[in-house]
């Protein structure tokens, strides 16, 4: 039966050491996933900094990813957009109800990515209850560099993750610190949703978040993973 109109693909993105494309299925991020970063946005409420994993999704459209200087749109509606770098996991298979120590099984992949945010828009959707779509899900809102295969990279469970934007450092942590690890993160997804083959899970950002203006240089990395860089447009 024919479609109404020719299907938008899929979105994709480059493997290194590889000629192969990593087809995109979802893209569901974590929130406050560093205890550091989690106070400065005033929401740790425990006395040990820990609270479950909560998550949010993008549209697989909002990616904007590959190697080199990757041209990124300064979103409308906004004046206080802002960056957080993140250690990206991308899967090779999925399931549902995933046990912990099965969960690095499924991963394909790593890079580094981008969660871009309209946190005004965001501020005032917390203070009326409404949810974050609009101020997480926009477009060109998931920066990724290119997926590092777990062949080439291991399964990183330390190691800097940072930010700098114009040559100043902005975000300077240690995925040491993610309160929740990847394997922990997959397997409690996997109890809400059954996670397939080309999923993206963006594990939360360190202390630093803050604003953009057009014209911004970023470079980012998860050292012995990836690294990218953007420019604001």
């Amino acid at each position: 039966m024919p479609f109404v109109f020719s299907p938008v693909a899929n979105s994709a993105l480059p493997v290194a050491g590889s000629d192969q494309l990593f087809p995109v299925r979802r893209v569901f991020c974590v929130g406050r996933n560093y205890a550091e970063h989690a106070r400065e946005m005033g929401a740790i409420d425990q006395a040990d900094g820990r609270e479950p994993p909560f998550f949010f999704m993008k549209p697989g459209d909002a990616l904007v990813g590959g190697d080199g200087e990757l041209a990124v749109a300064y979103p409308p509606q906004t004046a206080n957009l802002h960056h957080e770098v993140e250690l990206v996991v991308a899967l090779r298979a999925g399931g549902a109800d995933v046990a912990v120590d099965a969960a690095k099984e499924l991963i394909f992949g790593y890079a580094v990515g981008l969660d871009l945010t309209r946190r005004d828009l965001q501020a005032r959707a917390k203070e009326k209850g409404h949810p974050w779509d609009m101020g997480k899900g926009f477009d060109q809102s998931a920066v990724i560099s290119v997926i590092q295969p777990v062949a080439q990279c291991g399964h990183p469970d330390s190691g800097r993750i940072w930010l700098t934007v114009n040559g100043q450092v902005r975000q300077d942590g240690d995925l040491a610190s993610m309160m929740w690890k990847v394997a922990d993160i997959i397997a409690n997804l996997s109890q809400s949703v059954c996670l397939a083959a080309g999923d993206l899970i963006y594990t939360g950002t360190p202390a630093g978040v803050g604003p953009l203006l057009r014209g911004d240089v970023l470079a980012a990395g998860v050292d012995g993973v990836a690294r990218l860089q953007a420019r604001i447009v």
